[in-house]
């Protein structure tokens, strides 16, 4: 679960290929046919030569927007099949800073197909973030193997998730990450009380499932940033050292 600094750039790289005008309305045809297209036809609906057509809509298979196969049907006895395009079955989704609402529309999803009789919706949806915040630690700690956690290590291998997933972490200081990027916003500043809250629960059951018992999550709500922090926890200055695995 650690940060990926290129993860970003597939849809970036898509993005830009639609900057050109006829390469976008190639791709804006081809969604718009829902069936498969040949070149011809692709080069017809934009008044292009069949070779120039076949340029574009091929940069447009290699940015992960359109997928190439042969035509179905029987065999030709003379030449090949023709090549169609169909739109690829992926989202391109560029936002700067980054945004994740669909991380915190799933939690809010399970929540509402988990909730118990015992429970209203802002438990279940607490439940849920916390849960789903130790499982992504557990896989966090079974591939680092960090042995036992001091408040530094701990915090160096949550800051690493906390990049993957949009939170733009820094290490103010060695025992300190603040947050200085909310993915969940603006639809934290409708309700920052559940947000803030669901945010919390997630990185703290991150913490529980790495084991990292020497740090914290704690509510510090910021304007702009994300409302919390990771501290060492006051009994971390007593000994809470790294060991090996």
């Amino acid at each position: 679960m650690t940060a990926d600094p290129d993860r970003c750039r597939p849809a970036i790289a898509a993005v830009a290929v639609l900057h050109d005008d006829v390469r976008r309305g190639l791709y804006e045809f081809i969604r718009r046919s829902r069936r498969a297209v040949t070149r011809e036809e692709a080069a017809g609906a934009a008044g292009i030569s069949r070779k120039l057509a076949a340029f574009h809509l091929d940069k447009l298979v290699d940015a992960g927007l359109l997928v190439a196969h042969t035509a179905p049907g029987r065999e030709r006895r003379v030449g090949r099949r023709p090549k169609v395009y169909q739109p690829a079955a992926t989202d391109i989704r560029v936002t700067i800073p980054e945004r994740r609402p669909d991380m915190l529309a799933e939690m809010l999803l399970d929540a509402v197909l988990t909730e118990d009789a015992g429970e209203d919706a802002r438990q279940a949806a607490f439940r849920v973030a916390r849960s789903r915040g130790r499982a992504m630690g557990e896989a966090e700690r079974a591939q680092a193997r960090p042995g036992r956690l001091g408040p530094e290590r701990a915090l160096t291998l949550t800051q690493g998730l906390l990049e993957g997933h949009g939170f733009e972490p820094s290490r103010d200081t060695a025992t300190c990450v603040r947050l200085h990027n909310c993915p969940f916003h603006p639809l934290a500043a409708r309700a920052p009380d559940l947000v803030c809250g669901l945010n919390r629960e997630l990185l703290a059951g991150f913490l529980d499932g790495l084991q990292a018992g020497t740090v914290e999550a704690v509510l510090v709500p910021r304007p702009g940033q994300c409302c919390v922090e990771l501290r060492a926890t006051p009994a971390a200055g007593n000994g809470g050292r790294d060991t090996p695995g």
